[in-house]
């Protein structure tokens, strides 16, 4: 049935791209890179509306704006404007340059958004794998946002889904110990050279290491598979340290599910991602 419905979503969502001419490709930095571009989805006649900010994910390597399955569609509504930037990625560029393009890209929605009907002083982040990584440290770390003349003020909410790197440390420990006990060999690749192969850059780039008290960081919906252990701790990990903070802070452990599912089932009719997104956003938007 939750694929029957899934399905039916999907048709409906594709019927309404054609119908409505959603804005792709706009360009965030003035002749930019060709990723510096995001996709606009807006209710008709929207004015004023609270704006989701999306970031895909695929390992910092690859994905798609693209990618956001029937969470514009579900968002729309509900009366959102809904935005699904790119950034450029690994290995051309740095983990550094790949978080200032979000920043970037957020400036841009600011100052713009309210010509397609958002609200630019409303706005929820979020993001699913690398993309909760990213949401996370952008709605945390304030110095990126501070670069382009903005702060956490327009900020009403994060919502981070299955990501394993808020405390980045800790999941290389995790998996080169995994890999050592089990004879297994370690990557060639993985997140301690994603992340500059230099333990203070891997601290700096945790979502964990910035959390901090009196920071305007906004309300937090932490997304993960419940049966998943890496994503679990991590959730838990920063969980902890945004209520140490006094940062409200929801943690959602989707039953049954993986990875992907848990991101395709937002938005979704009745799944139970759908109903805790919208009820934190609803929550978040009233503070």
């Amino acid at each position: 049935m939750r694929r029957l419905l899934l399905a039916l979503a999907v048709l409906s969502f594709s019927g309404f791209v054609r119908a409505q001419e959603v804005k792709r490709d706009i360009r965030y930095v003035p002749n930019g890179h060709a990723r510096h571009v995001l996709d606009i989805y807006a209710p008709a006649n929207a004015k004023n509306a609270p704006v989701v900010f999306w970031i895909h994910g695929g390992g910092w390597q690859g994905g798609d704006k693209s990618s956001v399955q029937v969470k514009p569609q579900a968002f729309m509504d509900k009366g959102f404007v809904f935005v699904s930037t790119n950034y450029r990625l690994l290995p051309e560029v740095d983990m550094d340059t790949i978080i200032r393009d979000i920043a970037k890209s957020l400036h841009w929605v600011h100052e713009h958004i309210a010509e397609y009907g958002g609200d630019p002083e409303r706005i929820i982040v979020g993001g699913h794998s690398a993309g909760a990584q990213l949401a996370a440290l952008i709605c945390i770390d304030d110095r990126y946002l501070k670069a382009e003349g903005l702060s956490f003020s327009m900020l009403k909410g994060c919502i981070p889904v299955d990501g394993d790197t808020y405390d980045v440390p800790a999941i290389i420990e995790t998996a080169e110990t995994r890999c050592r006990v089990y004879g297994l060999p370690q990557a060639k690749y993985g997140h301690r050279q994603k992340f500059g192969n230099d333990p203070a850059k891997h601290k700096d780039l945790s979502a964990v290491t910035h959390v901090a008290k009196d920071k305007q960081i906004p309300p937090f919906l932490i997304m993960h598979v419940g049966e998943h252990p890496d994503t679990s701790a991590q959730a838990q990990r920063l969980a902890t340290a945004l209520r140490e903070a006094s940062v409200p802070v929801q943690v959602f452990g989707a039953q049954e599910s993986s990875h992907n599912k848990i991101n395709n089932n937002i938005g979704v009719p009745d799944s139970a991602e759908t109903k805790a997104v919208f009820g934190f956003v609803d929550g978040a938007l009233k503070k």
